[in-house]
């Protein structure tokens, strides 16, 4: 795409063409959450740090621009050059606040985290269609959620579309080797998208804890172990998350597993469930 609009292009104005580009694919070359100014993918600037790196953009804050090796490299792919080119043709003409706007009229979804939608979206129909893309207000309550098997913006967009308000990482140590889920970047994610991110390592399960296991069976006698030695003993950790529901947040616990019956999350949701005086039921996401 870089090599199509043959200039360096501000950071905003490049993540809107992408955006826009990615939702032509058949399967998106990225995915995108509501940002500032709309549609945001973290993995694309992720990825802009590593061509940096490898010489292919310049390594610069402001804009996105290839390096003559990056242009060379560029014209060697394949990567539907004609799409891309059509692509550009069509939308060159738009930047800055029009190019925000074509966005947001097209996928309204993508404009609820901005605060200038007023601005760029005069018409009070257009504004209206925002305002009903907007996920329905949070209600107090707890859900669960792995992130197996998800990108960092599929997961995001998850918790947005079900009005989590904050997550609660319940790892015993919060890093990965997937992008976007060690607990600095995911934290700051969260940060970025309204969401609160908390970490309650004493509810998690040592990793020497969790080899070998193969069958559903060897996950349940995992659980049935930690829900009678380490469980009982976290009723702090517990109390302070039936504490953040109570003061009205909508609370995600997160982990790895994409199935909550081969996560120590369920066990903790069904703890939440059986201990206080408000009645909680979890849904696992």
């Amino acid at each position: 795409m870089l090599d199509a609009i043959g200039a360096p292009v501000g950071n905003t104005d490049f993540q809107k063409l992408l955006f826009l580009y990615t939702q032509t694919e058949q399967t998106p070359s990225y995915e995108f959450v509501p940002y500032k100014f709309g549609g945001f993918s973290f993995t694309s600037y992720a990825d802009k740090r590593r061509l940096a790196e490898a010489g292919m953009l310049t390594d610069d804050d402001q804009q996105w621009e290839l390096t003559p090796a990056g242009r060379a490299l560029a014209r060697k792919q394949a990567v539907l050059p004609l799409v891309v080119g059509k692509f550009c043709r069509e939308h060159h003409h738009l930047r800055g606040n029009s190019l925000i706007a074509e966005q947001y009229r097209r996928f309204p979804y993508y404009a609820m985290r901005s605060e200038i939608v007023e601005k760029v979206l005069p018409d009070a129909a257009e504004r209206k269609a925002v305002a009903k893309a907007r996920p329905p207000q949070a209600q107090p309550g707890l859900v669960t959620l792995g992130y197996e098997g998800r990108s960092l913006e599929a997961y995001l967009n998850v918790l947005l579309r079900n009005s989590v308000t904050l997550l609660c990482d319940v790892r015993r140590n919060p890093i990965s080797r997937k992008y976007g889920f060690s607990k600095s970047t995911l934290s700051k994610a969260c940060e970025g998208v309204g969401i609160r991110y908390e970490h309650l390592p004493e509810l998690g399960i040592a990793s020497d804890e969790r080899q070998e296991l193969v069958t559903q069976a060897d996950y349940d006698a995992l659980f049935a172990e930690y829900e009678r030695k380490s469980l009982p003993q976290q009723g702090a950790a517990l109390a302070k998350i039936r504490g953040w529901i109570g003061q009205g947040e909508r609370v995600a616990l997160t982990c790895y597993e994409a199935q909550s019956c081969q996560c120590h999350r369920h066990c903790v949701a069904e703890a939440l469930e059986r201990n206080g005086t408000t009645k909680l039921r979890a849904q696992h996401l």
